[in-house]
């Protein structure tokens, strides 16, 4: 059964309390780091070693992160051989001793994954089951997990789902949130899937509240974590490539967010690729904000584009890099 749009869009507020209350009330955001891919399982080590079927002759029950799983083990002239039974991860070694912990070493990520996804869902056991069978609140909920990958792959999934699940009220919900410490991933998971923004936006009407929701993260966050900012022009001056988007990215050149306003002096110089009847407009819009840019490096910025839209070039300066992304 599909899920509406006010039961995905209650899942991702609940989400967003869940996090905001497990963080203490704190609603700094979090800087995710580099997305990590998983991959599962990992290489098996028998294999390197002709390893047979019919070597794997005993079986014995552990306790690893708090449940039983079997091991096989094989003993050959090559040593020690273990293997988890439910999660295919392999181990070789000179005594079962050391098989075993390195098994349960080599087991860390899949686990650290299933308890990122219960988390992140708010399930009170380890999720052992695949993304494919949760429900469209839940799936939206994985889009602010700590681990980026687990948030990639709910995007797959939401994409999947697009023709029959209603997801665009939780899209701007996201792009909207202030609480939740991981909603950099969150927002820029959305973004990604806005770049094809006519698969969830079905009317004008959207599109502009859509739009507005991008121009509020532009305008108001003062972090640049994720790159969601820099996502957020691009999304705007390289896909949306309409008169909505033109204005909001012209607002954003003076925005009270450096990071907002750096990412659309950006992309206001592919805004016009797309649209040359904004070139003008853009161009004065840039040459008044640097009249008024208080930061150094945006000033110089801004006149840099100005100029080089004005000159028809096909490239721009490098976008400045601040002190404090420098040191972080």
């Amino acid at each position: 059964m599909n899920a509406t749009a006010n039961e995905i869009l209650a899942g991702v507020n609940d989400a967003i309390q869940r996090g905001f209350n497990e963080a203490g009330g704190d609603s700094t955001a979090i800087n995710p780091g580099h997305r990590v891919t998983f991959h599962w399982p990992p290489h098996a080590v028998s294999r390197d070693y002709h390893v047979t079927q019919d070597c794997w002759h005993d079986e014995s029950e552990h306790d690893i992160r708090g449940e039983r799983y079997c091991i096989q083990w094989a003993t050959t002239e090559h040593g020690v051989f273990g293997r988890i039974i439910d999660l295919w991860n392999e181990a070789k070694g000179e005594s079962r001793e050391e098989v075993l912990s390195l098994l349960i070493e080599g087991a860390d990520p899949w686990f650290d994954r299933m308890d990122a996804i219960s988390k992140s869902i708010g399930l009170p056991n380890r999720f052992h089951g695949q993304l494919v069978d949760l429900s469209s609140p839940d799936i939206a909920k994985l889009l602010f997990c700590s681990d980026r990958d687990v948030a990639s792959a709910a995007v797959v999934e939401i994409e999947k789902r697009a023709s029959t699940a209603e997801f665009l009220p939780s899209f701007i919900a996201i792009l909207r949130d202030g609480q939740h410490p991981n909603r950099r991933t969150a927002q820029w998971c959305v973004l990604d899937m806005l770049e094809d923004y006519s698969a969830f936006c079905k009317t004008e009407a959207e599109v502009q509240e859509v739009v507005d929701a991008i121009e509020f993260l532009m305008a108001t966050t003062h972090d640049d974590y994720a790159r969601a900012i820099y996502k957020a022009g691009v999304v705007l001056g390289g896909h949306f490539c309409n008169e909505p988007a033109a204005n909001a990215l012209i607002n954003c050149l003076t925005a009270p967010s450096k990071m907002g306003r750096r990412s659309a002096m950006h992309a206001v110089f592919h805004l016009v690729e797309w649209l040359p009847a904004e070139r003008t407009r853009v161009i004065d819009a840039l040459q008044e904000a640097a009249k008024q840019e208080s930061e150094p490096l945006l000033k110089e910025f801004a006149l840099s584009q100005a100029r080089d839209i004005s000159s028809g070039a096909t490239d721009h300066m490098e976008e400045p890099v601040f002190a404090e992304e420098i040191s972080a």
